[in-house]
């Protein structure tokens, strides 16, 4: 029998020494005796080896007295040194500083955060197959755009030497994919690294990863069932059943989810009934009357958004869709035809975090630019996030996009939930951190 892994525990004795070794499928416990490796080889396990060494070795399992499956070394040979001593004797890293900085000593420490990340990976992968089954193309579009857009951020910018031309690194690939659909596929996906210039906070990270979808003849009401039907498909693969534990709850995740109309929901909240104040300073007044801080220049979109994140998202444990958003919330959203202050859009909430945005999507030429224009308006009016406009992406539309249906996803908030992970570092694997010199 031949085992490897990195040393855990060690005892050594006069003519004989025990060790625990790990490695990805478990532990086990190693016998080294003098008699049996020779005096050369007991004497380099005696002096040589400490915890965190990394080491192969051959030998005979047998029982202990106490019932322990143990290795009876026969050979064994240094597969690497740790010239660092392992953080509490590997049995647990708590400090989240170090865990953070080090994330390589989080993942050796702790047991349950490697579980996480595996966890995550059988999601994803539950993910793929779902869109796949579904005769959905995954697809890749670009990191770097000339142009940013497809959602309300502020970007990264950089700087590409041959072309000598200013890039972004993409807050969405909305644009991209939506290209893709006037090209002629009419079902495609992306997972892939989106990027937004903002803070960090417990849902909330500059780099992070976004499935987007996008589905031709269809609206968002097919959106609405494709999203119950992923959760659903997911929970079942990962913890094999619907509910699921996040924090204090236990989620259902059954379909239907239940459906509330965005406006309805933050008068509901708040009192506020957001169309009877249709200018910002009227509704300004009201928002800073509800106790939420708010700045002077402020859009009336950004103050409708405010409330929504200050007093409905906590509420919003089981999961919940709120539907038919402002258009100004929505410059890339078709518009209700029975309403025309709404769009066709939702968002999908579990857990208290916004977990799915999605559209029947916009593909008026016309409309567009209006949108696009208006949204340039709220950018000279100091709304740095609005979305600048795009000659490009409008002259796709010019050639004709059909009604689609699509949504983006957070999996990143997607692991959060399935992990019952109280933040967004806890499942990407090395989250930014400050420089220690700046702080």
């Amino acid at each position: 029998m031949r085992l490897a892994g990195r040393i855990l525990t060690l005892r050594k004795m006069g003519k004989a020494a025990f060790a625990h070794v790990e490695d990805a499928s478990g532990r086990i416990q190693l016998y080294f005796r003098l008699n049996v490796l020779g005096d050369d080889a007991f004497a380099t396990v005696k002096e040589l080896y400490d915890l965190g060494d990394i080491v192969g070795t051959e030998g005979t399992l047998f029982r202990t007295r106490t019932g322990e499956i143990t290795l009876e070394v026969r050979r064994a040979v240094m597969l690497a040194k740790a010239l660092q001593n392992p953080p509490e004797k590997f049995h647990g890293l708590r400090d989240t500083e170090t865990r953070l900085r080090r994330r390589y000593l989080d993942f050796a420490a702790n047991p349950d955060v490697r579980q996480a990340f595996s966890v995550r990976s059988r999601m994803v992968s539950e993910v793929r197959s779902f869109f796949d089954e579904r005769g959905y193309l995954e697809v890749e579009t670009p990191v770097l755009q000339p142009l940013y857009g497809g959602a309300f951020a502020r970007p990264f910018v950089t700087h590409h030497n041959a072309l000598d031309q200013d890039f972004y690194l993409r807050i969405a690939t909305e644009l991209y994919l939506k290209r893709c659909l006037i090209g002629g596929f009419e079902r495609v996906y992306e997972i892939g690294r989106t990027f937004r210039n903002e803070g960090m906070d417990r849902d909330h990270n500059p780099e992070f990863t976004m499935l987007e979808a996008y589905q031709a003849y269809a609206d968002y009401t097919d959106m609405m069932a494709l999203i119950e039907e992923l959760y659903l498909s997911v929970a079942l693969a990962v913890h094999g059943a619907a509910q699921i534990p996040y924090g204090d709850d236990e989620i259902d995740l059954t379909p239907p989810w239940r459906r509330v109309r965005l406006h309805e929901a933050i008068e509901a909240a708040t009192g506020i009934d957001i169309y009877a104040f249709p200018e910002a300073d009227a509704l300004l007044a009201e928002v800073r009357a509800q106790g939420i801080a708010a700045p002077e220049r402020v859009t009336w979109a950004t103050l409708v958004d405010e409330l929504l994140a200050e007093r409905v998202e906590p509420t919003l444990i089981q999961p919940t869709l709120l539907v038919d958003y402002p258009v100004a919330l929505s410059p890339l959203a078709k518009r209700r035809e029975d309403d025309a202050r709404m769009v066709e859009r939702f968002e999908a909430f579990v857990g208290g975090l916004e977990v799915a945005n999605a559209f029947s999507e916009l593909n008026d030429p016309l409309d567009q630019r209006q949108r696009f224009e208006e949204q340039a308006r709220e950018r000279a009016a100091g709304d740095e996030e609005a979305q600048p406009l795009d000659e490009d992406f409008l002259l796709a539309l010019e050639y004709g996009m059909p009604p689609t249906g699509g949504i983006g996803i957070g999996i990143d908030r997607m692991a959060m939930l399935f992990t019952n992970s109280a933040s967004i570092r806890d499942v990407i694997l090395f989250p930014p951190v400050r420089n220690r010199e700046s702080e």
